[in-house]
């Protein structure tokens, strides 16, 4: 075995990563509280500090997709397409099927430079998460309970006050609403047969109000939308967990470019446009599960030095100070110091777990699993 995958395999090594994400996101969520004073005098400066403090976190997650665990992702699209990434406000449009698909789109944010001011449309539950949870709130993010009829005033507000955003910024929104499952699948075929709306084999029917919303809050703001569909070669099944331990992934990325003017302004044929999109999504996943590839150009956009050299400045500003901690605990000969040291660490490494547990597909949310039996009824 080399010296990585015998460091890889070592319990401590996830110890060390969990304590460097868990420590160094609250010293940023910390930071942040601070910058609220910006708000009041000058909200740009506010935003611009956030994204750079916010990239602090979230390139953390990506470095361990990108370097330790070494996943090779390859974007299909077309060239013309390629060159406008990262240099325009858009809306990405993602499937839910797998536990890191998240964390795909956020590496898809890193290699075209906006992953520090990258959006999402979040569940509320996800706000009151330490270190990512409280990062988004200093983003600006969108939070939303799922019940359309509280959500709409607080996400419509949410979205407007993204229009004068100085950085470029991508939307990240999962229509489905939930993650892919075979029982949510069930049931949301159920309502396409009482809707009379055509059946989708590898997605969830797409919630369209949502995206609507968002379309008419941010149009003449954002130049387009992504239209993106992940796949994983050789039938992988990916997890959070699987990274963390440095497994390889290959995974595939199709996006589409599509101008916003082409969306239909009126919410009922934009809802309509949508189902369509999601007909022709699923059609690229049958293709892809025959042929493996996608109908485009496949580029590998180049791996940006940052969140590696980032993560390392994390490292030696954290663990020199914890090393040496340790070294003086054991001189000291205390067994209640060194237990009480040990409980500290674990329970950053029980945090990290936490969280992941919150991405696993078997854990996720019972969303869609009995919302649109009450819809039926």
């Amino acid at each position: 075995m080399d010296i990585v995958g015998f460091l890889k395999s070592q319990f401590i090594c996830h110890l060390l990563i969990c304590y460097i994400f868990i420590v160094s996101g609250l010293i940023i969520n910390f930071i942040q509280l601070f910058t609220l004073i910006l708000w009041p005098i000058n909200k740009q400066l506010f935003r611009r500090i956030n994204c750079r403090l916010a990239y602090c976190i979230s390139s953390q997650m990506v470095m361990l997709l990108e370097w330790w665990s070494g996943t090779d992702c390859t974007l299909y699209t077309d060239p013309e397409s390629y060159h406008k990434y990262g240099k325009e406000n858009a809306i990405v449009i993602l499937n839910h099927n797998f536990e890191i698909d998240f964390l795909c789109g956020w590496n898809f944010c890193e290699r075209f430079g906006v992953l520090g001011s990258s959006k999402v449309l979040a569940k509320k539950e996800l706000s009151y998460m330490p270190v990512i949870g409280w990062m988004w709130y200093f983003l600006e993010i969108v939070f939303c309970k799922r019940k359309w009829e509280e959500d709409r005033k607080t996400v419509m507000q949410k979205l407007l006050n993204l229009r004068d955003y100085p950085e470029n910024f991508w939307f990240l929104i999962h229509c489905e609403g939930t993650r892919f499952t075979e029982q949510k699948h069930q049931i949301s075929m159920q309502v396409a047969d009482a809707k009379g709306l055509p059946k989708l084999k590898y997605h969830l029917l797409p919630r369209t109000k949502g995206f609507a919303v968002t379309v008419q809050c941010l149009r003449n703001v954002v130049s387009a939308v992504y239209d993106s569909t992940l796949n994983f070669r050789n039938n992988e099944n990916p997890t959070l967990l699987g990274v963390l331990n440095g497994k390889k992934y290959h995974a595939d990325l199709y996006v589409r470019r599509i101008p916003l003017e082409e969306i239909p302004q009126d919410e009922r044929e934009c809802s309509n446009w949508l189902h369509k999109l999601y007909q022709e999504k699923d059609a690229f996943q049958e293709e892809y599960y025959k042929t493996g590839t996608y109908p485009a150009v496949p580029i590998v956009p180049p791996r940006r030095p940052w969140t590696l050299l980032n993560w390392l400045f994390w490292a030696l500003l954290l663990l020199y100070p914890l090393f040496k901690l340790l070294i003086n605990m054991v001189n000291s000969g205390s067994s209640l110091t060194l237990a009480s040291f040990g409980f500290v660490i674990i329970m950053a490494s029980v945090g990290v777990r936490w969280m992941i547990g919150v991405t696993e597909i078997n854990k996720g949310s019972t969303y869609g699993n009995h919302d649109n039996k009450q819809k039926r009824k």
